[in-house]
Formats: structure tokens, sequence, C-alpha cells
């Protein structure tokens, strides 16, 4: 493994590996960086049956296949965690866990997110296995079961009435007083009004038991301090998901209160050459489907950003002729007018300049790393470097007098 890659992708899920096989299709050196087991939270799930041209397959099965198509292209995995990033620059850097630095032309983030666990005996050793977080996922195979359902809030009873469709039966564990929930109005009386559901109301479950598979929960009462038992083949728990991104914290990246990331439809962030996929971005659908879609869609946003940035650096840093840096702002009349008036002057001066322009709105991280702030505005480079800025406000005469000079 090298030090240096064009694609980072931090996390190795649905998302992920779709958009490694984006990239290693584009021939892009492309790393999978994942701090467990490939997979993420397909490999909690016993089968999947909604994802297409598998009938039906199991969590971990159909991401060893996302895996192995990935390494068909050349795609590198690493094993380890990321805990630092640094995006200021051009050049992306990433610091691992086992004190790895490593940097990309472009990073996308599918660290996916987690359930909330409730830390009690035996949800770990079931999950999987009748412990679930998903009814979207996994409630069609607890047809004709009993099923225990944890929490009152909009996910808990929306799912819980979900599977009511499969289940013979579901009990809601509720930590409120009788007829209290903590979800819209609505839900809450379809749920109330629901044959199927039975609350079990000022209460949590303590333990979840079984061998191989779940076979009861044992449910304290919260306000006699008692505790019962009582038979059930599923425990779906809805106590809220937490987006993997603490990592992101103080690194630019722009995030909602619960640590979601905001993009827009090509799965960009805040900052340039930087990207979102998966259950980590503030979304409606969190499926495999759609975090696979989010995969393909931010590796080939990125792939074109990498293509803009290869292209920047062979006509402009490595070019024979000296370079206008040009900053402008396409909603500015005077910024666009001024353009005009340069492109007229170096055609006077038989070309004797490259011109090449970037819009302040599209290549933010571009004109802070010149040190631009407004439009417009021109950089004279000579092989890359800096030699000096033009006075853009003048008159036609000052700014073929100011290049005439260099």
């Amino acid at each position: 493994m090298t030090d240096n890659y064009d694609l980072i992708i931090i996390g190795g899920g649905p998302a992920g590996l779709s958009a490694s096989i984006y990239g290693g299709r584009a021939r892009l050196k492309t790393l999978v960086i994942n701090k467990g087991t490939i997979g993420g939270m397909p490999n909690t799930t016993r089968e999947i049956v909604n994802y297409p041209g598998y009938v039906n397959i199991s969590g971990p099965d159909l991401m060893k296949d996302f895996k192995k198509h990935a390494e068909s292209f050349g795609v590198e995995c690493l094993k380890d965690e990321v805990v630092n990033v640094d995006f200021s620059q051009n050049e992306k850097i990433i610091r691992t866990k086992k004190n790895k630095e490593i940097t990309a032309k472009a990073v996308i983030i599918a660290c996916g997110s987690e359930p909330r666990l409730l830390n009690i005996p035996g949800e770990k050793r079931l999950r999987g296995n009748g412990v679930a977080y998903c009814a979207t996922c996994d409630a069609e195979f607890f047809e004709g079961e009993d099923v225990v359902v944890v929490g009152s809030g909009d996910q808990a009873i929306e799912e819980g009435m979900f599977i009511t469709k499969f289940a013979r039966k579901v009990s809601v564990v509720v930590l409120h007083d009788e007829g209290i929930l903590d979800c819209n109005k609505v839900s809450a009386e379809r749920a109330l009004n629901n044959e199927k559901i039975e609350f079990i109301w000022n209460s949590t479950i303590e333990e979840i038991m079984g061998e191989d598979n779940v076979e009861r929960v044992r449910i304290k009462n919260l306000k006699t301090g008692s505790s019962s038992e009582l038979n059930c083949q599923g425990v779906f728990l809805f106590v809220g998901m937490i987006p993997a991104t603490n990592f992101l914290k103080n690194s630019g990246v722009k995030m909602d209160q619960k640590g979601y990331i905001p993009v827009n439809d090509l799965m960009e962030t805040n900052l340039e050459g930087v990207y979102s996929a998966g259950d980590n971005r503030v979304k409606y659908l969190r499926q495999v489907v759609s975090a696979a879609g989010d995969g393909a869609t931010a590796a080939v946003a990125a792939e074109r950003y990498i293509e803009e940035m290869n292209a920047f650096n062979t006509n402009v840093l490595q070019s024979n002729k000296k370079v206008l840096l040009t900053f402008f702002n396409a909603l500015n009349n005077e910024s666009l007018e001024f353009c005009t008036q340069l492109e007229e002057t170096n055609t006077e001066l038989s070309e004797s300049y490259k011109i090449v322009k970037v819009d302040m709105a599209t290549k933010k991280s571009l004109a802070q790393q010149y040190g631009i702030e407004k439009a417009p505005s021109v950089v004279v480079l000579d092989k890359g470097q800096e030699i000096t800025r033009l006075d853009c406000y003048g008159n036609k005469v000052n700014l073929k007098a100011q290049l005439q000079v260099q």
C-alpha cells in the first residue's frame, strides 16, 4: 500500500464499496478504509430480499460480492480507523489510529450510522439472530411470530405498525405512562387502535434471552421495579441512530445537530473534493440500494473533480506560457465585463498569456488557496509561481500597461 491515492473512501459499507467500484473502474487509484469488517450494517442482516438481482441473500454474503467486485478493479482495502482529517488543501490528508498518514485528491465519507444501543445482556450476541434495527430490512422474517419493539418515537411506532403486516403480535415497550408516546399524533392514534399492537407502559427491557436465536425478553416495570419475562422471536430496537462522524469535528465539514452531513445532488459537501454518501448523510431512505446509488453518484462526481484538478495542474501550474489566473463572479456584470476586457487586451498583445478563468462560486477552495476575497482578481503565474497581481479596477490602457511589463 502506498501513501498517495486519487480517491480515498472512508467506510466499507454499501455506499463505500459501490463508490470504490466506480472509482476503480475509472482507473482512479482507490483506497477503502474501514475500521471493522467490510460490509457495514448489512452484516447484521440475516436475509436481504429487496436488493435487485438477488432474490434472497444474507447481508454478509452480499457485501462479500460487493468487495470482490471492487477488488476486481484494483481497489485496495485497509482495516483501520480514521481519527483525524485535514481537508484544508487540495491534497486531503487522512490520519488513522495505526498512525498512518495518507493523502488523496478526493475523499468520499461513507462511514454510515449505527443504531443507538441499549447495551443490555444479549443484545450484541443475538444481533442478526432475532435482534434487529430495521423493520424494512427484517420484518418479513418474523411472519406469524411474536415481536417486541422498544421505543416510542416516530421511527419506533411507524416501524412497529409496519411489522404488524407480518408478525402475529407486536408488543411495544414504552418508558412513559399509559397513552403517552413521543411520535406524531397521527401515528400514535393509528398505533393505539391497531389490534395487533399491545403496549407495555412504564417499562424497559433488561435482557434479551435465547441460545442461538431470540426466545424471550426480561421486562422491568419502572414504577414497581418488578421484572417479568415475555416470550418472543424478535426484538426491534428503535432508540435512535448515530452517524459515525465524530472524527469530522473541526474538519470544516458541515453537519447538522445530529451529526449527519447535508449534500447536494452530486453528494458534494460544503468542501470541494469532499463527498458524503450513504447513511451518514442527510437523506430520506436508508437502505442498501439507496446507499449504493449514493456511492455511485459520489464517485462519478469525484472522478470529474479529479480530472479538473489534473487539468489545472497541466494547464496552469505546468504551462510554458505565463498564466493569468482570473477569478470572476458569473453573477456580477462588472466581473464579466472585466473578463472580456482582459481577453481583448491579451489578443492585442498577440496572446502572450494563457487566460484561465475561475468562477469563485464553484471553486471556493482555489480562491482560498490564493487568498482571493473579491472578483475580479487576477494572479499572474510563471510556471506555477506567482509573480504579481493585477489592478483590475483601472481602464484598459492601465491593464495593458501592467501586462506589458511582465
